[in-house]
């Protein structure tokens, strides 16, 4: 069964800005020399770890909604310098539009059922060309 993440994305203040810096890292890691992955680390450690990567994403929190995922590649534990559980997770790069879905504040990340994640948006309403504020309204007027 599918499970999901939900995670505030702390520093983003759109889509277009988490693209971004998803950009931003990838360029960095081609110019180093290392993989071409993108990573996100958090200190908490998923336990439903085999119900996440049969299909599961992490579902980014922007502005107080859920506006966007990214497939959940890998999970990998980890202790840092410190000592430090830690865990690294594995995302696929491209951003996958999502319909608004209203979410409080929240510490760390939760699990999300996947009858509890907002649907995709396709079509149109998906194009990169259409910007946050106009799909916002158009969420807003139930059009997307």
């Amino acid at each position: 069964m599918t499970l999901h993440l939900l995670k505030l994305c702390v520093g983003a203040d759109s889509v277009e800005s988490l693209q971004a810096w998803v950009d931003f890292r990838l360029d960095q890691k081609r110019m180093a020399g290392e993989p071409l992955e993108q990573l996100h680390t958090t200190r908490m450690v998923p336990t439903r770890r085999d119900e996440l990567l049969d299909g599961g994403s992490l579902y980014w929190v922007i502005k107080g909604r859920i506006q966007v995922r990214q497939h959940l590649i890998d999970i990998r534990p980890f202790k840092d310098e410190a000592g430090i559980k830690r865990c690294d997770l594995v995302l696929e790069p491209r951003l996958i539009l999502t319909q608004y879905q209203p979410k409080r504040p929240f510490q760390g990340w939760r699990y999300l059922k996947a009858e509890d994640a907002p649907a995709d948006i396709r079509g149109v309403a998906a194009s990169a060309e259409m910007p946050d504020g106009m799909r916002q309204e158009l969420s807003e007027l139930c059009l997307i």
